[in-house]
């Protein structure tokens, strides 16, 4: 999935409709990369916009479901270990991204 911006959403003011076009068919797989987006999209934006305000509950919840939604494999057989979770992934960046 790109993290480039739609040129659409370019040159005019962000909206409510903006940030959901965004998440609305995330998936644990692509949770990380729309909050990344979601974020550059919103952040020039004023704390009391509804399109923030709308974004930062978003990424709250897109963080979640990136580094805890996803169950991996099937459960443990008896005797073998379950896989590592992707909870124990590092804190993002303060920029709000995981990679520099």
């Amino acid at each position: 999935m790109s993290q480039a911006e739609h040129p659409d959403r370019l040159g005019r003011e962000v909206t409510v409709e903006d940030v959901r076009a965004l998440f609305g068919a995330s998936t644990p797989h692509f949770a990380l990369q729309l909050r990344n987006r979601i974020g550059r999209l919103i952040r020039d934006l004023p704390a009391d916009h509804p399109a923030r305000i709308e974004g930062e509950r978003e990424i709250g919840r897109l963080t979640a479901l990136g580094l805890t939604g996803e169950v991996r494999g099937h459960p443990g057989e008896e005797g073998l270990p379950p896989l590592p979770s992707v909870a124990a992934a590092p804190s993002p960046h303060p920029d709000g991204t995981l990679h520099g």
